[in-house]
């Protein structure tokens, strides 16, 4: 029989159907082109080992309530507590069991592309809602009460009762069910970090919408942070109407 391509060989490789005896086969053939394409593979199987183990490890805190006989689980985290513009805005996700989805991070972590394509992907395949609080919000309350009351509002709008809540670095005040909040959740549990591709994703896309309407604060790029550029825009136009005016960079030039 006809020895295989280096090409056929790589087809081959990707093929998940492959069988532990073709893969040895590949092991003992001599071409210098063929062992190029086991080490990409060993590589690539250890990465994919590396992540799903990662995963794993970022689960022990659902796995945690699992093992007291609670189901539902809801990760919740925000995003915009920093910007001078905008909303805050929280996601609340529960994840169904036994779930993966290789490589979910916080949301900071990921890039614009991994974001969209992990937001995409929670939507289809878990209970999600969010919850937002406006500037005008914001500056009344306070950035701290009011991120609570994203969260209560994200909590509110799932459309079943969780029966615990995993929490980003703060408590609820009025929590439906018990609750655990973990410094740097979105790195230490994957419910969190669902929830804060969800946030992050859905209030990018709200400040894009403001580009369009503002374009000279550069919201789409910023996000509403005080860069150089936000900061210049604002000493010549002033504030808009979706501007916090009780942060500090925005009150020195109204």
């Amino acid at each position: 029989m006809a020895r295989l391509t280096v090409m056929h060989v790589k087809e081959m490789l990707n093929d998940p159907l492959l069988t532990e005896e073709e893969l040895q086969g590949f092991r003992n053939d001599a071409r210098k082109g063929v062992q190029k394409l086991i080490e990409r593979y060993d590589a690539e199987k250890r990465k994919e080992a590396q992540l799903q183990q990662q995963y794993e490890d970022m689960m022990a805190f659902e796995y945690e309530q699992y093992r007291k006989g609670k189901r539902v689980v809801a990760g919740i985290d925000e995003a915009g507590r920093g910007p001078l513009a905008g909303p805050v805005v929280a996601g609340a996700v529960i994840l169904p069991e036994n779930y993966y989805l290789e490589g979910l991070n916080d949301s900071k972590k990921l890039s614009l592309s991994q974001r969209e394509n992990y937001f995409d992907h929670i939507k289809a395949d878990a209970i999600w809602s969010v919850g937002i609080v406006c500037n005008e919000e914001i500056d009344r309350l306070n950035i701290y009460q009011a991120t609570k009351l994203a969260m209560q509002r994200a909590v509110d709008n799932l459309p079943v009762r969780p029966e615990h809540l995993l929490i980003d670095a703060m408590e609820m005040n009025h929590a439906p069910c018990t609750q655990t909040s973990l410094v740097k959740g979105d790195q230490r549990s994957v419910s969190i970090a669902a929830a804060s591709v969800i946030a992050k994703v859905t209030r990018d896309r709200m400040m894009a919408d403001l580009d369009e309407r503002y374009p000279m604060y550069q919201f789409r790029s910023n996000q509403g942070y005080g860069t150089k550029d936000h900061l210049k825009a604002l000493e010549m136009y002033g504030a808009s109407p979706y501007h916090r005016l009780s942060f500090a960079p925005v009150k020195e030039v109204i």
